[in-house]
């Protein structure tokens, strides 16, 4: 085989020779012009999507078909089970840990669902953890595995759908029991609807990529008529603690926790508070980050976030590894003015427990980045101490990053401007409305006073 990694992209433009509309991708690959069309222009950016990913990772192009060795490997897929397989080499170099972690749970839902009738078939339980932990790990990942687990992925091997066959109408029932199999949990039991909503959104993403290499010649999923659960983007106003709940919860973690372990928390849920910071970018937070004057009001520039996911998924091994902020760029920073309250803990922190070695300002007894396990713990120990016990079973601050909802409830309630909430909290103006729409006080009340003074005019 020729490759090349002598790549040149050009802008998709519409095919004015053809009486319906349609779009061409054009790139070189070693000096060879190639060209590719698509019936929709979503089709033709995703397609120069991929290639362009590819060559920014290095990835070296055929000359004769144009296309990098990733999409060569999943055009040569004949099963469901083996276009997974290159689909998941293709997306890993890209994607960030907890987006591998949530297709690879996708797709382990969804593959024991697309198979032909065989005997031997494992239980639910075996073939999810077998795609989980190994067969849908890159190769070069992939840990040996135990006789039970590597039968169970012979298995699915033999008894995966054709690829082609998932094109044809009779197999359509089959992607709708893929479909049921995303809405349930392994007990039986209904899985939430968020979940249902991204497990699909990654099994459309993957035929998708089926359809740009010319594999089928529809998306299936397109002709089932299927409802997925209704989800709620709102955030619940019962897990919203007021500033006095607030405070007696950052005094009550202070006081639990083995060797001191609240103690040295209390600043990492009060960034979560008064600066509205999300867990991974609160653990990640540098000195160097924050303006920490003597008086009056301070600020964080926040450019980093580590969320903690399974090792199995992150590049380095290290269960936090480090991410750009949600939703943006890499290099982008926000950021957020904190208030005296903020300024003066973070003071207090520094001068108590010192730094870590990367200059990081909260950090594990033995140096290391705050587990979630450690700090989730804690406040709910805090939480038994400083609520009453009606409050401790409901919803009302169940978990740390429902001090960041209360955050953007007391900005939004003081008139902060929609705009500046957004900015400091990381979010888009719409979705901030949207998702805190329950948890603006008073606007009931404002609206029944302008209601009844309309009826009397």
């Amino acid at each position: 085989m020729n490759t090349s990694y002598d790549v040149k992209f050009w802008a998709i433009t519409r095919n004015e020779s053809s009486k319906t509309p349609s779009y061409v991708v054009r790139w070189k690959v070693g000096g060879r012009q190639k060209s590719k069309t698509f019936r929709t222009k979503a089709l033709a950016e995703n397609f120069l999507s991929d290639l362009r990913q590819a060559a920014k990772r290095g990835e070296p192009f055929d000359v004769e078909t144009g296309l990098p060795l990733s999409m060569l490997q999943a055009k040569s897929a004949r099963t469901v089970f083996d276009f997974v397989r290159a689909y998941i080499e293709m997306k890993w170099p890209h994607a960030a840990a907890k987006s591998r972690d949530s297709m690879s749970d996708a797709l382990a839902t969804a593959l024991p669902a697309l198979v032909k009738e065989r005997p031997g078939r494992p239980d639910a339980e075996t073939l999810r953890t077998a795609l989980r932990k190994y067969a849908l790990l890159p190769e070069g990942k992939q840990p040996d595995a135990p006789p039970a687990m590597a039968r169970a992925i012979r298995w699915l091997e033999g008894a995966s759908l054709d690829l082609a066959d998932l094109g044809e109408t009779k197999t359509v029932r089959l992607a709708l029991d893929a479909l049921d199999a995303l809405a349930l949990r392994l007990d039986g039991k209904a899985a939430s609807a968020n979940t249902v909503r991204r497990k699909r959104a990654v099994l459309h993403a993957l035929l998708e990529y089926a359809v740009e290499l010319e594999e089928l010649s529809a998306n299936p999923l397109h002709r089932i008529k299927w409802k997925p659960p209704k989800t709620t983007e709102t955030v619940d106003p019962r897990v919203v603690v007021n500033p006095r709940q607030a405070q007696e919860l950052l005094t009550a973690v202070t006081y639990v926790g083995k060797r001191g372990r609240g103690r040295r928390l209390m600043a990492l849920f009060a960034c979560m508070y008064y600066a509205a910071l999300r867990p991974g970018e609160a653990v990640a937070l540098r000195k160097d980050d924050c303006h920490l004057p003597e008086h009056g009001w301070g600020r964080i520039l926040v450019d980093v976030s580590r969320p903690e996911v399974n090792t199995q998924w992150t590049d380095t091994g290290d269960a936090h590894e480090e991410r750009g902020l949600k939703h943006r760029g890499r290099d982008d920073v926000r950021p957020v003015p904190i208030p005296p309250a903020l300024v003066t803990i973070l003071q207090q922190h520094i001068e108590e427990y010192g730094l870590s070695l990367d200059g990081r300002l909260f950090q594990s007894e033995r140096g290391g980045v705050v587990a979630s396990t450690a700090y989730t713990e804690v406040w709910q120990e805090a939480r038994k101490l400083a609520l009453t016990p009606a409050q401790v079973t409901s919803p009302l601050a169940h978990r740390p990053y429902d001090l960041r909802h209360a955050a953007v409830s007391l900005w939004l309630n003081a008139g902060v401007p929609a705009p500046d909430v957004a900015e400091r909290a990381g979010h888009g103006v719409d979705v901030l409305l949207r998702v805190y729409a329950k948890c603006i006080d008073g606007q009931q009340e404002i609206a029944n006073r302008r209601i009844d003074e309309a009826l009397a005019a």
